[in-house]
Formats: C-alpha cells, sequence, structure tokens
C-alpha cells in the first residue's frame, strides 16, 4: 500500500509543471470571494491535531476579527507522510489554496519545492508585500543575516518563510531518556559508552525492574516519526548530521571546504554493526522502526506496569503523559552522547530555527488577501502576537508574571507565565513560531522544580546542556543557507528524496538482519552511486562554493 500511495505522488509531483500552469491566477485581477461583513475569504492550508477545531479556535477569532479574514480552512492530520501527500496532490491537481500556512516537522516546504513553485509562478514574491506592509517581518529579515539567507531565494526574491525558533532543546534534537528509576534499582550507572548501554540494556531486559515478575520489559524503543534511534546511537561511531527539514536526516557533511556523505564510511558501518547487534539480541524493540506516535505513547503509558527502558527522542512527552498519576514520567532522564570505540562522542545539531518553508502565499490569493495575510504574520512577529498566537489569549492561555517569578534565564526579566493545563482549541501553538527569539523564550516564567509540570522547559533546558559542545561544526553542512542552483532544483528534489529512500531501506535491512553487513556493504555503496550520489554531492558542493564565495 505504501509503494503504491508513494507513486501516486510521485505522479503527482511530476504533474505540478504542467498543471499549475493551468490554474486561475486571482492576483493578476480577480478578487478573493468577500463576506457580508467585508472579511477577505482566504483558503488555508494547515495541519490540525485532534484537540483542535480552527473554525472555532479562540485565535482563529482573534485574526478573523483584527484583520478582517475569514479562513476556510482546508486541514490535515499531524501525520507527516499524509500531510505531505494531501499537501502535494493539491498542488499537481492545481486545487491548491491561496495559502499554506504549515508546521515545521510535519509539511513544510523544502528549499527546492519553494524554488519549483517560485519559477512556476504557484508562489507569490513577499519582498514587495513585507516592505510595504510588515515592518516587524523587515525588522526580523534585517537584523538576522541568516534569517534573511534562509529566507531569499538565489533570484533575489521571498517565495516563502521558515519559522524562526531559538529552541535550545530542539538545535540537539538526537537524545536518549532513560529510566533512572530502573538504573538505582538495579545498582548501574548512567552510561557513557556504547558497551556500557549493551549492559544497562541487558540489565533492562533480564532482572526484572519494574518488579512484577513478568519478562515485559522493553529496553530501548521509539516511533518512526519521532526517532533518534540511529542518530544517537550512530554518534558514538560517525558523525550523522541533522537534516535541513525536520524528520529527515542529512546525507552529508563537509571535510573542510569538500562536501561528502558519511553514509559509506567504514564508521558508519561500524555503526549499523552496534545498532544491528542491540537488535539481534532483542534490546531493541522491534516496533521501533514501524510504529507510530500512538503505538508509542501506549507503550509509555501501559497502565499495567512501567515498561520503557529508553526512548530517543527529543523529549519525554513523546513517549509518556507528563504529570501522569503515577509520576512515571519523572523517573526519565537524559544520557549524554556516548563514547564509541575510537573515542568518538558526537550530538547532531540542529540550525536554532525551526527548517523548512511554513508561509507561501499562491497566484490564487488576490492583492487583498496577500495583504491581509502578510499583515497578519507581521503581528505574529511582535511579542504580543507571539504570546497570543502560541499560548491563547492573556488571562486564558497565559499571564504576566508575579513577584517572584523567575525567567527561564535567571538574568533575564520576566515577560509572560504560562498557564497550566489551559483549555483545549485556545491557540495556535507551532503555527506561530514564527519569530521565537532565544530573548522571547529565556523571558518565560519557569519554576526551579525541573519535574514539575510548569518546569518542563527548564527540564529540557538542563537536560540539552548535556549535549551541547558533542555538535562538530566543522563538519555541519549549513543546509538552511546555502540554496540549490534554480536549474537544479527538480533535480536536486528528486536526487535527495531517491537517495534518503535508499539508505533509510537499507541502514534498515542491515539493522533488522534482512541484509548481511559484511557481505552487502559493497552492494550497498555501489547502489549509492547508481542512485546518483555522485551527482547529488557535486550539486551541493557548486551551490556551497557560491555561498562561500558571498553570492547566491
Amino acid at each position: 500500500m505504501r509503494s503504491s500511495v508513494s507513486k501516486v505522488v510521485a505522479l503527482a509531483a511530476a504533474g505540478v509543471l504542467a498543471l499549475a500552469a493551468c490554474s486561475s491566477d486571482k492576483s493578476k485581477g480577480a478578487a478573493n470571494e468577500t463576506t457580508a461583513d467585508g472579511k477577505v475569504v482566504i483558503d488555508t492550508f494547515t495541519p490540525a491535531d485532534q484537540s483542535t477545531n480552527l473554525d472555532t479556535n479562540a485565535v482563529t477569532k482573534i485574526m478573523s476579527d483584527k484583520f478582517k479574514i475569514q479562513f476556510r480552512w482546508q486541514t490535515t492530520t499531524y501525520d507527516a507522510g499524509p500531510a505531505k501527500e494531501k499537501r502535494q496532490i493539491s498542488l499537481a491537481s492545481g486545487d491548491y489554496p491561496d495559502l499554506f500556512f504549515l508546521i515545521p516537522w510535519i509539511d513544510a516546504f523544502t528549499q527546492a519545492e519553494v524554488l519549483k513553485l517560485g519559477q512556476q509562478g504557484v508562489a507569490v514574491p513577499l519582498e514587495d508585500l513585507i516592505k510595504e506592509n510588515a515592518p516587524n517581518i523587515q525588522k526580523a529579515l534585517d537584523s538576522n543575516k541568516e534569517y534573511k539567507e534562509m529566507s531569499t531565494a538565489p533570484d533575489g526574491h521571498i517565495y516563502a518563510l521558515p519559522q524562526w525558533a531559538d529552541c535550545f532543546h530542539c538545535t540537539y534534537p538526537d537524545k536518549l531518556w532513560i529510566n533512572s528509576t530502573w538504573l538505582k534499582k538495579l545498582g548501574l550507572q548512567v552510561p557513557k559508552t556504547t558497551e556500557d548501554l549493551r549492559t544497562v540494556l541487558e540489565a533492562f531486559k533480564t532482572k526484572d525492574p519494574n518488579g512484577n515478575g513478568k519478562a515485559d520489559e522493553i529496553p530501548m524503543t521509539t516511533d518512526v516519526q519521532d526517532s533518534s534511534l540511529i542518530a544517537y546511537l550512530m554518534n558514538a561511531f560517525a558523525y550523522d548530521p541533522v537534516g535541513a527539514n525536520n524528520g529527515v536526516r542529512s546525507l552529508i557533511t563537509l571535510n573542510g571546504d569538500k562536501v561528502v556523505t558519511p553514509v559509506t564510511s567504514p564508521q558508519w558501518k561500524e555503526g549499523l554493526k552496534y545498532i544491528a547487534s542491540l537488535y539481534k539480541d532483542g534490546l531493541i524493540d522491534q516496533a521501533a522502526f514501524t510504529q507510530n506516535a500512538q503505538a508509542l505513547q501506549a507503550q509509555g503509558n501501559n497502565p499495567k506496569a512501567v515498561v520503557l527502558g529508553s526512548v530517543p527522542v527529543l523529549w519525554p512527552g513523546i513517549f509518556v503523559q507528563l504529570d501522569s498519576k503515577d509520576g512515571r514520567d519523572k523517573q526519565y532522564d537524559a544520557v549524554p552522547p556516548l563514547t564509541g570505540p575510537e573515542g568518538k562522542s558526537y550530538t547532531g545539531y540542529n540550525h536554532p530555527t525551526s527548517t523548512g518553508y511554513t508561509f507561501m502565499l499562491t497566484n490564487k490569493a488576490s492583492k487583498e488577501a496577500q495583504v491581509a495575510a502578510i499583515k497578519m504574520l507581521d503581528w505574529i512577529y511582535s511579542d504580543e502576537g507571539q504570546m497570543i498566537t502560541n499560548m491563547g489569549p492573556e488571562g486564558v492561555g497565559w499571564t504576566k508574571p508575579g513577584a517572584g517569578d523567575i525567567a527561564l534565564d535567571a538574568n533575564t526579566k520576566p515577560l509572560y507565565k504560562p498557564k497550566q493545563d489551559p483549555p483545549k482549541n485556545i491557540s495556535w501553538g507551532a503555527l506561530g513560531q514564527y519569530n521565537n527569539t532565544l530573548a522571547f523564550r529565556n523571558a518565560q516564567v519557569v519554576p526551579k522544580d525541573i519535574y514539575a509540570g510548569a518546569g518542563l522547559e527548564r527540564r529540557l533546558w538542563e537536560a540539552t546542556k548535556l549535549y551541547e559542545g558533542h555538535e562538530d561544526k566543522a563538519q555541519w553542512f549549513p543546509q538552511t543557507s546555502v540554496w540549490p542552483d534554480p536549474s537544479l532544483s527538480g533535480e536536486t528534489a528528486t536526487l535527495q528524496t531517491n537517495l534518503n529512500n535508499y539508505v533509510n531501506q537499507n541502514q534498515l535491512a542491515f539493522i533488522t538482519g534482512s541484509k548481511n553487513i559484511d557481505t552487502d556493504w559493497d552492494a550497498y555503496v555501489k547502489g549509492l552511486d547508481s542512485t546518483g550520489m555522485p551527482r547529488y554531492l557535486e550539486i551541493q558542493q557548486q551551490a556551497y562554493d557560491k555561498y562561500k564565495s558571498g553570492s547566491k
């Protein structure tokens, strides 16, 4: 079924060029529909989780009244695969919205997609709209060189905007959360090396750390959407770079100024052999490579017993209910990067921003709709807009700080205090993190108790400190700032998709044992060449050289 869907999407992608040209272009004269009270109707494509009804959402009402917009939502789920497929099919059919308003880790556009849609005329250039209507956005572009590089295509146009979220704990996504209660009960230390981890996982499997007399413990697991399993373990052998799009690992690193791939190195091979040995011994759950986020939550919240020993994901809320009645969520603490047999101890480094492009106006939007949408986004760039869009109305989702409240950064004056357990459907949440600067995030009121519900941000902050400094910025390829040649955007996107699929499929085969890494490795490396790795590296090298020379 998955292969059939993939073929449909591939065909849909191929048809975008032909069909987009036949689509209507309201920006050249026709007006968007308006309501009786003078609001412009904007068809908006966006993800929404199960607890969010955007039609009745509190922030939707605020935006609608403030900017005279009647949103006509086209929603997708938070499941990245179906969301991206639905978005791509809408583009291929020509039946796409006025506005794509997306979430980075679900369905953000890539640079190659932005370039292609800009060249086709589907994506509307934003730079003049911003200059005339959006002083907050303009200020962010003028004051932040990296953000401007990310936003501006090689032809000088801004076809889409990425979010800028200085999320410290997101910058180091390849974490491992381990059951400290189990470690203490079994008299074990936090693992420091790859062999220490093996010892711990074996004990979790065989020594009944949850004390129920059953062999129901799962030493390590994760889910396919949020997994850092390969990355966390691989970084003890070879630097595993974080990709430019959340959920997709990068295939390239730097060796000096030369663009290379780590996935053919002897160290990468040894890393896969180590992971495969854990899997073979039942220390990694078989479901880790197939189950979705809901299945992982079911494991973490198993009402009969605590069964999870360790989970490699960004933060604990992915696999266990926070503030759980039995306190199980407080059992998990972060494990620093492991040291491998050659003394390596890397961690992945993500650019301090939400990657991918999440705000795109299309040629379906009239000038009136474009202005209303960009003014809305400009307000989101303000501190007031950030607080209300991300948390909801004042007094409902957040309050002003009180006496004795301290900010996440104790040297910063507190600006806002998020409410615990706010009502549902009062904010846009991650849809609004467009100017979520470090200064803004550090001004959040956070109690000192890291295990209290309100202390989560401090808990993540302190955990991330264990990873800071283990990144190798000399090997890190600045994908968010390096744009591919516009004339090669389609080829680049196809190569990247094919190579990612090839690497992922083969890595999984090596780990699960359906391929023998000793006898099949050379064929895997040769297959990378025939799948286009040399050409992909050549394109990326050319783009990097232009970036280094200061020209796009």
